[in-house]
This record gives C-alpha cells, structure tokens and sequence, in this order.
C-alpha cells in the first residue's frame, strides 16, 4: 500500500523507474549491446546530453545513471537557477570529491535555459572530472547549447514513447500496491487504456497524469468511458510554440506542398492546428510557399493564399481553417517554379556586391534643363512607341552588367509561355548586335 507521504506525490513521480529493467521505451539506446546501457553497465560514464520532448524518461535516466555510479545526484533547473546555484553545486561537490573520494552527478533541466556564461560555468569541473555532468533539454541542442559544453558531453537523443511502452506503463502502475493505483481496486478496460494512451501522445508523465486524474473521478472503482473522456477531452499534441517540434512541422507542410503531395500537406496543417498553432501564422507562411515554390508558374496560386489569409482574419477558428486548407491543397496540387525566388536571391547578391553602380544616362529621368544637357534620358527608346512595343537590343543594366540573366522560367505551368515569349525577345535582341 502507498505510504501517507506519498500519498502527496504525483504518480509519475511515484512510478518513476528504479532500474534498467523497469525502464520504458528508448530501445535504441538502453536495447543490449546499445551505447548508453554498455556505458552504464561498464561504468565507463561521461557526461551527456539527453535531448528529447517531455515524458521520455530523461530525468529517471539521469538517477538511474548516479546510481550505477555510485555517485550523489544533484539536481538544478535552468529555468530557476542562476551562476550563484551553478557555483553552489560545484563547490558541494568538490568537497565530496576531496573528503569522501565520491563523485557527484549534476543533472541540469532545461539546459538550453541557460545563457553562455552558466554553461561556461559548469566546464572547467565537467574536464577535471569534479562533476559527471548530464543535462536535459527539449530544443535542439545544436543552436541552445554552446559549442563548448556539447564538445564535452556526448549527445543522446531520446524519442516519444510508443503505444505499447505507454501501455505498459499504465498497466504497472494499476498493478502495483506499493507505489502505484493497485491498492485501491482500480479497474479500467483494455479499450480506456487504449484511449488514455492515444491521448498521451508519447509522453509517459502525460499518461500517469491523466491515469491519476481519472481514479479520482472513477465512480466504484470503475474508470469507465465517460469519465476517461472527459479526462482526455482538450488534450493536445505535441507541439512546442518556438521549439523544435514547431519548426519540424512547419518544415514537413512547407516540403509536402512542394513536392506536390496535398494529402501530406494536410496532414501536417491538422497537426499544427490541432496541437494549437496559430492558424495566422500558417496563412502567413502559406502565402511564402505560393511566392518560393509555385510562383509564376501559377500566379493564382499567390492571390488565393491572400484570399484564405483574409478569410482566416475575418472568420476566426475553426472556420478559417478551412479556407487555408484550401489553399494549401491548391498550392500542392498546382505547378512548381521556383524560378523567381531563385532570380531575386541572385539580384540581391549582386546589388550588395558589386556596390553603387550609376544608373546608365538614358535610363535617368530629366525634369530639369540642366539635366537634359547632361544627357539625362538621351537616347532613350520608349518601348510603346516600337514594333510590337518593344525596344529590341535596349540595355536595361548598369554599365558592365549587360546580358545578365537571373530569371530562368522553367518548362512547368504558365512559365512555359513566359519563356517562349522571353526566348522570341533574345531572339529580337541578338538581330540588333
């Protein structure tokens, strides 16, 4: 049976695994022979970076590494603590190191939390082996952590948890008398796991969260499927505003409606909005796509992102969506040129290059006497006035730029006519040179 004190802790933190073998999930790290579990069977640890979403075991990895270690485990979380707490631990565990011959584990939280300064802090006792370092961290530690602390510590990257370990997990926490739910009787049908583990979306403290939640609410020991919906109901999907798995997902609907695929596409638009993205922020990046990936190779692919952004702002949620969904399909389904993006990065790399060139003479406009006698527009062809209203062989470019070419129309939608009608222009322009 629980204890009265642990009556008060939640019960992932009560189920929290003690060992190896009651570890869920991230097999290919812990599977035989896998590196972690060798590291730890051998004792040949080093500090470490475990990178992964929340309710992948990342914290219970690091106790159950301090005590294979033999080592005392310290914890700090970034987002509260400061260099004074950073030096605290360093200095406790120097004296553990010196007086008791033992090593001390500091387990950092939330590791990206920290600025360069706190994680320059931890270096010079992670390299004279004074600290067995191990952070956590749910963003990429590529662009969070300085190049400096990721050089000493071996990055390990832990994945959502699958159907079956969430199952596990729950159906040991319903068996087990000492720590877990099995005390009290609870019963809870393979079909309402099953849900309760959907719901949980790969995140193990999620799942024992609302495990918990139910039993309290479970009338006569029967946590049936009304009660385990309202439970679940408002639960969402893994999705971190600004994090890592925000832009993931924005990267798979940018790409899907790329390479043509609308049913990808919607896919990755249902789960943005469904795990609570602003549907703004997608018209906005869908209004990029239609100019990066289709753009004059269909230009009412453009004015059709505009229009679903428009209604987006108008309707509001869940209306909305459907406008953008609309477009996002259109777009994937639409021809693809990338030919203008592609030109205007290369206009711009020359614009910055090559510096202020001057604006040919018979370019510039001549309001002014003194500026028609310093030849301001002279000689300059106004393109009405010439057959089929156009100046063959005219130079448009600054001096010594003549003949550049940046927009190269591709053989895809209505960019097969703009290019036979650019190649007939060349052709009009190389009979007057």
């Amino acid at each position: 049976m629980t204890d009265v004190a642990d009556s008060f802790r939640p019960l992932a933190d009560r189920m929290r695994p003690r060992t190896l073998d009651e570890f869920s999930g991230q097999q290919h790290l812990l599977g035989p022979g896998k590196p972690l579990r060798t590291a730890i069977e051998t004792g040949q640890l080093h500090s470490m970076v475990f990178w992964g979403p929340p309710g992948t075991g990342k914290t219970t990895l690091a106790r159950l590494l301090a005590r294979h270690a033999g080592a005392e485990f310290v914890s700090l979380s970034a987002v509260l603590a400061g260099v004074k707490d950073v030096r605290a631990a360093v200095q406790h565990a120097q004296v553990r190191h010196q007086v008791e011959q033992r090593q001390t584990l500091l387990f950092v939280d939330e590791v990206h939390r920290f600025n360069k300064a706190q994680q320059d802090a931890f270096l010079p006792f992670v390299e004279d082996g004074t600290l067995l370092f191990v952070g956590a961290t749910t963003e990429n530690p590529s662009f969070e952590l300085n190049n400096a602390l990721l050089s000493r510590a071996r990055t390990y990257v832990l994945k959502p948890l699958a159907r079956e370990d969430i199952l596990a997990i729950l159906r040991q926490a319903l068996a087990d008398d000492e720590r877990g739910l099995g005390g009290r009787g609870l019963r809870v049908a393979d079909s309402e796991l099953e849900l309760l583990a959907q719901a949980a979306d790969g995140d193990a403290r999620r799942a024992l969260t609302l495990l918990e939640i139910g039993a309290d609410l479970a009338s006569e020991g029967v946590l049936d499927a009304a009660t385990l919906a309202d439970v679940v109901a408002g639960s969402l999907r893994r999705f971190d505003k600004g994090g890592e798995a925000f832009y993931d997902q924005i990267s798979a609907l940018h790409k899907a409606v790329r390479g043509s695929a609308p049913d990808a596409a919607l896919y990755w638009l249902a789960r943005m909005i469904d795990g609570g993205c602003d549907p703004l922020y997608i018209a906005r990046r869908v209004v990029r796509m239609a100019s990066e990936d289709i753009g004059n190779a269909d230009p009412r692919a453009l004015a059709l992102a505009l229009d679903a952004w428009e209604v987006q702002e108008r309707l509001g949620s869940p209306e909305g969506e459907l406008a953008v969904a609309q477009a996002v399909v259109y777009l994937a389904c639409a021809a693809k040129s990338n030919a203008v993006y592609t030109a205007w990065k290369a206009a711009l790399a020359d614009a910055r290059d090559k510096g202020s060139l001057e604006v040919p003479l018979h370019l510039r406009n001549a309001p002014t006497r003194l500026m028609k006698e310093l030849g301001y527009g002279k000689r300059y062809r106004y393109a009405h006035d010439e057959p089929d209203g156009y100046a063959a062989g005219e130079n448009y470019f600054p001096e010594g730029m003549e003949g550049t070419r940046y927009y190269h129309p591709v053989e895809r939608g209505l960019e097969i006519r703009i290019r036979e009608k650019l190649q007939r222009l060349k052709e009009l322009d190389d009979k007057c040179r």
